[in-house]
């Protein structure tokens, strides 16, 4: 089921209909007194699992800063009263019964149709007042991702061990896939419609904002950064971030994600290891028979045999791999240019 937007937008500048082989036109400018993203279909989507203290702030504040917009509440298995506060609060109250925000991210992403999609965590926890910047800088950069970073306006808002464990997994990130993003984990984005259709969204839970970092790379869609205000959460509200846990499960989707986006090096490290260790049982091996004749060690030269047809093997899966990753790749790209870009050129 898609949930699409008021009828008054449904022909934005930005939307498209597939299957239409004529040239886009050019978009009208907007009036003077209206903001640059009149004429395009808005939507906020908002994830929440037990938000009542702070999701009628956020629904407020994001409509008040972004008119027109309309705001998609995802009720996460809550207990308390967030979807009759979002509810109250002007926002459109959605549920996702599977617990996770990456099951949320990927629900909506499939069921809303929008030209531009704004994600941002229901804690208060993020500046509404910087989404108008974040939505101009998609439409005039011609970008398809803009990434809120945290910026914090206040001490204490980083929980502690969160901003090192935060930097330390850029840096991981960084150094597997060429590009420092600089705050990969940041809840707070602007999307366009062809990056979140072309976005497989397979992640369950708070990785889901590495998967949105590792996609961005991948297809080296048009990104970027502007600073955002980041604050504490409200009094009496609780983070549902486990730090060490999911800090695990996050490296666990990286290392994955390197072998599925980087597996010529990824397999290329192990061949190498396993042909090292080889030659290292092979060489006293060869060494001995070459002074005797004679191979003493038969176990070791069979260790060494082994471990040499594990590096065969271990290239040869790399370069199959690799293979499919392109055809993937392009697969990929090509659903992403079966989308209209926001703001055509």
């Amino acid at each position: 089921m898609t949930f699409t937007l008021p009828e008054q937008h449904s022909r934005g500048r930005g939307s498209q209909i597939l299957g239409s082989t004529d040239a886009p036109s050019a978009a009208p400018a907007p009036e003077a007194d209206e903001p640059i993203w009149a004429g395009y279909r808005v939507a906020a989507i908002v994830p929440c699992h037990n938000e009542a203290l702070s999701i009628g702030k956020v629904v407020r504040d994001l409509k008040r800063h972004v008119p027109g917009m309309v705001v998609y509440v995802y009720d996460n298995c809550s207990t308390d009263a967030t979807a009759e506060v979002a509810r109250e609060a002007g926002a459109v109250v959605r549920h996702e019964s599977m617990k996770g925000k990456g099951n949320v991210v990927r629900r909506a992403f499939a069921d809303i149709d929008a030209d531009i999609y704004l994600m941002v965590d229901g804690d208060d926890t993020y500046d509404a007042a910087a989404a108008p910047d974040m939505i101009r800088a998609l439409i005039t950069g011609h970008h398809d991702h803009v990434l809120g970073m945290r910026a914090p306006v206040e001490e204490g808002a980083y929980r502690p061990n969160h901003e090192l464990g935060n930097r330390v997994l850029n840096a991981v990130v960084g150094t597997v896939f060429g590009t420092n993003v600089g705050d990969m984990l940041s809840g707070y984005r602007v999307f366009s419609r062809r990056f979140v259709k072309s976005f497989p969204a397979v992640s369950k839970e708070f990785e889901i904002e590495t998967e949105l970092t590792v996609h961005t790379l991948s297809l080296r869609t048009p990104t970027v950064s502007l600073p955002v205000g980041f604050k504490d959460r409200c009094e009496g509200s609780e983070s549902k971030l486990r730090t060490y846990r999911d800090g695990f499960r996050i490296l666990k989707l990286i290392a994955d994600l390197a072998r599925h986006e980087r597996p010529l090096a990824f397999y290329g490290v192990l061949a190498s290891i396993s042909l090292v260790l080889s030659i290292v049982f092979a060489v006293p091996v060869l060494a001995t028979y070459f002074d005797t004749g004679m191979v003493p060690r038969l176990p070791t030269l069979a260790v060494s045999i082994g471990l040499g047809v594990i590096a065969c093997l271990e290239m040869t899966a790399a370069l199959i791999l690799d293979g499919i990753r392109k055809t993937r790749h392009e697969l990929s790209r090509l659903s992403y240019l079966q989308h209209r870009a926001v703001n055509p050129v």
